[in-house]
């Protein structure tokens, strides 16, 4: 069956027509596993459901729900893009247009009190190669005035905000895994060659999504979160969108009526707030209610708590069966190497636990594409039993568990024979598109054979069809460290820099004030076995980091598309003839700037720049490049709200800042050899608590010069065994590392000396 279902053309199912007040309520006896303030933080009745499979069924969705829009459009989004094709209708007279900016910019045009919001994560540039150019720039897309296009920057550092939902007159939402965004229409034929699929003249690969809409109750508790977002984000609130219409699609037929809906989010720790993890909570409930079935889309596969959680089902006798779906491939060797291989790990543990044969992980496949690519299957859903159905933007993930800002919806059936019947209907609606039949094979096959796995089994083998797994590559545990920085499960801060470099800083705490007002020191660390773990941890930090780069660079030399392109020949003939280009030397000067704002290691740089000049011209452009990214840091600095500095800094930003302002020039030195936070955040710090521009860049020239001389010779080093492996000096090497980790112990000494005095002299003065 290789022709395109129609849009929307599910049976109809018991009381799907039913009124919401003649809904029969949730039969007595059935506790709810959606427990607001434990895994959600709302439960909210929704008129009316329906379940929106693909990006041709969402876009045309959105587009028919926005024109009956009254007062209010909000978009929450990692990412949007103008020019979005929203449907492939051929062009009517007077018909609105499909391109989503056009389209928005018509709809205010149109209907005078309407006011569109759109909240764009505002992304690192590393993110930003595929993506439109800011309005801002005025290079593109120009929003209506009553279209108010913003950047989202309020997340810590390395984290993103992931959300995806959009919010009509407070009435209607949409949540779910699309963004609206380009490379995201297809139908749920997902045909190998859809000219369709096209952005920038460029073909993309199928790709399957999943949204969910609803209204009433659940559908204000989400725009209580999108108003809560937006203020956040530009100190504005959003008002209420009073007395509007009914932005509900007549195209679309509700598929469940009177049902309650229960809201979880991920939100990571911020200066003000805790952490929100009631994404990952509820996942954990979810799988440990299971009796009988799990069933699971996820674009990506590494939660290690959740991985722990499905684990321990299949151990047990009589545990239920797991079905994971995943896509093959992904997008870049980047991300093939960081999350699939985490994936690769999990899942060797689940089949190790799996002792019983119920786990399986498949991928689905279509004949007809090229090699290396495959179905884009982006859905973060799981089933469990027919008695609940989630679908949101949190993946099985570890950033998705603590890290990324998350949004889930989740109805459960709680002995309701209606939303059992729709859970079920759900799922096999599903199997049937992966596998391409009818949804009457489906349920055929699974009343022939009980557990999903064998039906499944039973119906595979087309051209369009689930896949299992293969075996991954073995990857070394070295690789597999190096894959968990790609996927962390909490931010970057300052604080817990500190605690993980530098615990022995956490002595020098000031005093605080016990029941009579007296100065208490605080306490010591409780085990002095873990203080001297902890410290032992942090003097290998930095010959630990090094071990690391060289690592990276081994790793990157076999496992990426250099092992192909890139031999010691011509390695070195491109950076030799670099160097002849005039403008070779500026590159090298201003490359450090961005490098230093994305975290890319500066290393890498100095060792071009000495393969490319030579041990003393590249030392020298090195730092000198050093130079400008630190001032760029500080002028970042001077421009930051101090609450944003505080956010990015962490709880421990005053004590650092007492010893920064004390020692200026001799901390800064200190910071810039024993780094306890990355070298953008030093320079923002810095900056925000008034160190002056002059010791800033004297003490970042002390502290740099050791680390830049010590790559320079490495650097040398590496040029000299690239053209002869037996002209390495070991004996070289072997004495510039010594000598930072020699110089770094003893600065590290004096950095907790300087923290203690302070905290001695802040519990006197209190």
């Amino acid at each position: 069956m290789n022709a395109e279902r129609p849009f929307l053309t599910t049976p109809p199912r018991p009381h799907d027509d039913v009124p919401p007040d003649k809904v029969p309520p949730t039969p007595a006896g059935h506790d709810s596993v959606c427990v607001p303030g434990r895994n959600c933080f709302a439960r909210g009745r929704a008129d009316r459901l329906a379940l929106l499979i693909d990006g041709e069924a969402y876009f045309r969705t959105f587009m028919q729900a926005a024109e009956r829009a009254q007062r209010s459009i909000t978009i929450l989004a990692w990412d949007f893009d103008s020019r979005t094709r929203l449907h492939f209708d051929p062009a009517a007279p007077g018909a609105p247009p499909a391109r989503l900016g056009e389209f928005l910019n018509w709809l205010a045009r149109r209907r005078h009190r309407l006011m569109v919001r759109i909240l764009d994560w505002d992304y690192p540039m590393v993110f930003g190669t595929d993506r439109e150019l800011p309005p801002r720039l005025g290079l593109g897309w120009k929003p209506h005035r009553r279209v108010h296009f913003c950047y989202d920057n309020t997340h810590p550092v390395s984290a993103s905000h992931h959300q995806k939902i959009v919010v009509i007159d407070d009435t209607l939402a949409f949540v779910g895994g699309f963004d609206l965004t380009v490379r995201r229409w297809d139908t749920p034929a997902h045909r190998p060659d859809d000219s369709r699929r096209e952005c920038a003249d460029k073909a993309y690969p199928p790709f399957h999504d999943l949204m969910l809409m609803f209204d009433g109750e659940a559908a204000r508790a989400i725009g209580e979160v999108a108003r809560e977002r937006w203020l956040a984000a530009t100190g504005h609130r959003i008002p209420e969108a009073k007395d509007a219409g009914d932005p509900w699609p007549d195209s679309v037929r509700p598929e469940l009526t009177g049902i309650d809906v229960a809201l979880a989010r991920t939100l990571p720790p911020q200066a003000d707030a805790p952490p929100v993890n009631e994404v990952e909570q509820l996942f954990l409930d979810m799988i440990a209610s299971a009796r009988e079935r799990i069933y699971i889309e996820s674009q990506y596969f590494t939660a290690g708590s959740v991985g722990e959680a499905l684990a321990a089902r299949l151990a047990e006798p009589d545990g239920p069966e797991v079905i994971v779906v995943v896509r093959l491939f992904s997008h870049g060797w980047l991300e093939e190497h960081t999350m699939h291989v985490l994936r690769t790990r999990l899942v060797e543990r689940l089949s190790a636990a799996d002792r019983h044969g119920r786990f399986r992980i498949l991928y689905p496949h279509i004949d007809g594409l090229a090699d290396k690519v495959c179905i884009d299957l982006h859905s973060k859903l799981m089933i469990v039993d027919d008695d609940m159905l989630r679908v949101g933007s949190a993946n099985l993930s570890n950033r998705s568990m603590g890290m990324d800002s998350e949004c889930d919806a989740v109805i459960e059936a709680g002995g309701d024979a209606r939303v059992q019947a729709y859970i079920r209907d759900v799922r096999h609606r599903l199997l049937a598109e992966h596998l391409d039949v009818e949804v009457a094979a489906v349920v055929a096959a699974f009343e022939t054979h009980g557990p999903l796995g064998p039906a499944i089994e039973a119906l595979s083998g087309g051209t369009r069809t689930l896949l299992p797994l293969n075996r991954q590559p073995d990857w070394p545990e070295a690789v597999i460290e190096l894959a968990r920085v790609g996927d962390p499960q909490q931010p970057i801060t300052l604080d817990g820099l500190v605690e993980a470099f530098s615990p022995e800083l956490q002595l020098g705490t000031p005093a605080t004030s016990d029941d009579e007002g007296e100065a208490t020191p605080s306490r010591p660390p409780a085990s002095g076995r873990r203080r001297w773990s902890r410290a032992a941890i942090a003097r290998v930090a930095l010959p630990g980091a090094v071990m690391l780069l060289l690592l990276g660079l081994a790793l990157v030399w076999r496992y990426t598309p250099l092992t192909e392109v890139a031999d010691a020949e011509r390695v070195t003939g491109w950076a030799r003839a670099m160097a002849d280009s005039s403008w070779a030397p500026m590159l090298i000067l201003l490359a450090y700037t961005p490098a230093c704002l994305l975290m890319f290691p500066r290393p890498l740089i100095t060792l071009a720049a000495v393969i490319a000049f030579g041990p003393e011209k590249g030392f020298v452009f090195a730092l000198s490049g050093i130079l400008i990214a630190a001032f760029a840091t500080y002028a970042v600095g001077l421009l930051l709200p101090e609450a944003t500095v505080h956010r990015i800094a962490g709880p421990r930003l005053p004590r650092i800042a007492e010893t920064l302002r004390r020692r200026g020039l001799l901390a800064i030195t200190a910071l810039r050899l024993v780094p306890i936070a990355p070298f953008a955040i030093e320079g923002v710090v810095a900056a925000a608590i008034g160190i002056r521009l002059a010791p800033f860049l004297l003490g970042t020239l002390f502290g740099m010069l050791p680390g830049t001389l010590a790559t320079t010779v490495f650097g040398d080093q590496l040029e000299a065994a690239l053209d002869d492996p037996g002209r390495l000096d070991y004996g070289l090497l072997l004495t510039a590392a010594v000598g930072i980790v020699l110089l770094s112990l003893f600065v590290r000494r004096w950095l907790v000396k300087e923290h203690r005095d302070g905290a001695g002299q802040a519990a006197e003065r209190s």
